[in-house]
């Protein structure tokens, strides 16, 4: 069961999704979550899925935390902007099922709020521990690569990787199945998920300020990915922690679903 409980009522104009959830160099938590600070965006919503973790978090070694993804909003304030919402969370599906049964849900809510175009961002792995820092997209529509011709957004994504992972990829594709338009933006990044790549985030980061037309203070961007990093670590040792428990037991009962299991998106 995965459910989305509403803060705050929304009827937004000509919306935006804007999905930065951790994954590949968490490029995608690290850009978004950055944008809902320095623009501060007000929370309007908390999904909660039983396809998460089974786990809770800690704080300051008593404090529960339940793993969630958040909403956030912003209406648009001067001509040229879009009323934008913002999703960053905790984690992604532990099961390729449960990606689907989320994407949908947000999806959902997305429509009834008012969300027209949707922007996923995530990581695009390539090995390599130095190397220009590139911005891939991906489109649901072609006309969007003219959209947004002008952006030097590298449109070649199915030539350096012949899938997107999760729901920066999953989001669109059930989007497109709605009818609907959307852009992948993938930071190019070495592909080390518990490593951050700021770099990669600061480049994806500026392309988007540019295609909502947003001024943004980046100066403050390396101090919140440090504080950020902290937190993704400890949520990505947790569920390693997990994972090793659930297939460890899992091995116990006989199962055979053991690949299932280490699907993270």
């Amino acid at each position: 069961m995965t459910v989305v409980k509403v803060i705050e009522k929304l009827k937004l104009n000509n919306a935006v999704l804007i999905e930065g959830l951790p994954g590949v160099g968490n490029i995608g938590r690290v850009a978004v979550g950055y944008l809902v600070e320095e623009m501060g965006a007000k929370k309007c919503a908390e999904l909660y899925s039983k396809w998460f973790f089974p786990f809770v978090m800690l704080h300051d070694n008593y404090k529960i935390h339940l793993l969630k993804n958040e909403f956030y909003y912003v209406k648009a304030k001067k001509k040229g902007q879009r009323d934008m919402i913002f999703l960053v969370g905790d984690c992604q599906s532990l099961s390729p099922q449960g990606h689907y049964e989320v994407c949908e849900k947000i999806l959902d809510y997305a429509e009834e709020i008012g969300v027209k175009e949707v922007m996923t961002i995530g990581g695009l792995a390539t090995g390599d521990l130095e190397g220009k820092e590139r911005v891939i997209g991906a489109v649901t529509d072609k006309g969007l690569m003219k959209k947004y011709g002008s952006l030097k957004i590298d449109f070649k994504a199915g030539e350096k990787v012949g899938y997107i992972v999760g729901a920066a990829g999953l989001l669109l594709g059930l989007w497109k199945e709605r009818d609907k338009d959307g852009i992948c933006l993938l930071g190019q990044t070495t592909g080390f998920p518990i490593v951050t790549d700021p770099k990669a985030a600061e480049s994806v980061l500026a392309t988007v300020t540019k295609m909502l037309n947003l001024d943004i203070d980046m100066t403050k961007l390396e101090k919140k990915v440090k504080e950020m990093e902290n937190f993704i670590k400890k949520v990505e040792a947790l569920q390693k922690r997990a994972l090793m428990d659930i297939t460890k037991s899992t091995q116990q009962k006989g199962a055979k679903g053991d690949e299932q299991l280490r699907y993270i998106g």
